[in-house]
């Protein structure tokens, strides 16, 4: 339902970046009016990340990220209506972000009730595989439903019903979301007794995990350089994700001059192969765990660094092939896909870093992420704006690929400097000692025992 959950979330996201193509030329906008538009979803978004993540916190995932979706998709429906006047459009939007701004913290909120640590990387990887997947079935049913849609205003083509059957899609996720999900194994009322006993032991067992919630520890969570390494990495790794959603309809319309049918279907294939690759990342992370063969803290370097030097290479290959329809399709699923490794890696350090705050730090890693989400569209406009109103040269678009396979490495880099395996300090019973003792945590001594119970865990959860 999780995966299904950001289907639904991604539908209701990516469908406009199609969709707009035709609807441009119905109401004569142009390029820059497109941007704000396709850019005014990430403004509410923002907003509500770090509240929704307190609040999943407090009053259940369940709750958050069903309301949300509800309000997104009763939203999308109303689109055709509001697309008359753009400003009413952009205010759409705005609300459309505002409500999905919970979707990821609620998530990991969820997570850290139900996911083992054995089996953590899989789980969370599956669940955030469905954003992936959404942008893979959007994109190409967009374009279908543009061009042989049911229903549309007299003199228009057929964009008004993409935001019917997503809105309607997004609905019926939520009708099944409120009856069969619930925010832990002890609140479900159809789990075995084995399972629920499975998952609550070893998720209290991990690494002196207070058994009670407590204040947010905000100053220590800024200042912590494992939550700056997440956050930084969850930045780098929006900018190409949000190049590829937002600007590769236009880049396959300036460079290889497709159809709409064709550009939805082309512009997917990058996003099949993300969810392809997600989950896969996520089997090879908890197997490399499960066999001992790398700490916590190096399996999530391995991963996150194969989802960020590899694409950069990939972008560098890309500018060299610019020409050939092909070449490009494979270079752009290649970097897609594997970046989309790293997800196993500063994606699921947030549940090893710090449980018991999991979505409040994905709160705060995704206005990060949503930031680049905004620049990202406006630096390309900058980089590859045509002087003469026309199709954006390749050479323009050339300069956008590598600016992007620069930020990457730099996501690598800041990632394998910063970044922690163990959970921290000030997440964990350390923090209540320090205080009781009226003295600071020694972290060093907590980060010697925390290794060695990182061992015994996986020792006694593998025989479990």
């Amino acid at each position: 339902m999780c995966f299904l959950g950001f289907v639904a979330c991604f539908f209701l996201r990516v469908n406009l970046s199609v969709a707009i193509i035709e609807m441009k030329k119905d109401f004569g906008w142009d390029s820059k009016t497109s941007g704000i538009i396709l850019s005014s979803f990430y403004f509410g978004y923002a907003i509500t990340q770090l509240p929704f993540g307190v609040l999943a916190a407090k009053y259940g995932s369940k709750r958050v990220f069903g309301g949300g979706v509800l309000c997104a998709s009763l939203l999308c429906l109303l689109t055709p209506i509001a697309a008359y006047h753009k400003q009413s459009l952009i205010l759409v939007r705005i609300l459309q972000g505002l409500a999905l701004g919970g979707s990821y913290p609620s998530a990991h909120a969820m997570w850290r009730k139900w996911a083992p640590p054995l089996e953590r990387s899989k789980l969370v990887a599956i669940s955030w595989a469905g954003s992936t997947m959404g942008t893979a079935f959007a994109m190409p049913l967009s374009g279908l439903l543009c061009e042989n849609g049911f229903w549309s205003p007299p003199h228009q083509s057929k964009w008004p019903s993409v935001f019917y059957v997503f809105g309607g899609f997004g609905l019926v996720w939520c009708l099944a979301w409120f009856a069969l999900v619930h925010d832990s194994p002890q609140s479900h009322p159809r789990i075995s007794i084995e399972e629920r006993d499975y998952i609550v032991s070893a998720i209290e067992e991990e690494h002196c995990l207070p058994k009670n919630e407590r204040p947010l520890p905000l100053l220590h969570i800024f200042m912590s350089p494992a939550v700056w390494a997440i956050v930084i990495s969850l930045f780098c790794y929006d900018w190409c994700c949000i190049l590829l959603t937002s600007v590769m309809p236009t880049f396959v319309d300036d460079v290889l001059r497709l159809d709409v049918t064709e550009n939805g279907i082309l512009s997917a294939l990058p996003f099949f192969a993300m969810s392809v690759f997600t989950v896969l990342s996520g089997w090879i992370a908890d197997g490399i765990r499960k066999r001992q063969l790398l700490s916590t803290g190096g399996t999530r370097n391995l991963m996150n660094s194969i989802g960020m030097f590899f694409p950069a290479l990939f972008l560098v290959v890309l500018n060299n092939v610019a020409t050939e329809t092909h070449a490009v399709i494979i270079c752009l699923c290649l970097t897609a896909g594997v970046s989309s490794m790293s997800a196993s890696g500063f994606l699921v350090n947030m549940l090893d870093i710090a449980p018991q705050y999991a979505g409040f730090l994905m709160g705060i890693a995704n206005v990060a992420g949503t930031l680049s989400a905004v620049l990202a569209p406006y630096s390309a406009e900058a980089m590859a704006s045509a002087p003469s109103g026309s199709h954006i040269l390749q050479l323009q678009w050339k300069n956008i690929f590598y600016v992007t396979a620069e930020i990457y490495v730099f996501g690598g880099l800041t990632y394998l400097i910063l970044s922690s395996g163990r959970v921290q300090w000030w997440a964990s019973d350390g923090l209540n000692q320090s205080r009781e003792n009226g003295k600071p945590a020694n972290s060093n001594s907590i980060y010697e025992e925390e290794e060695e119970e990182e061992k015994s865990l996986l020792s006694q959860e593998s025989t479990l």
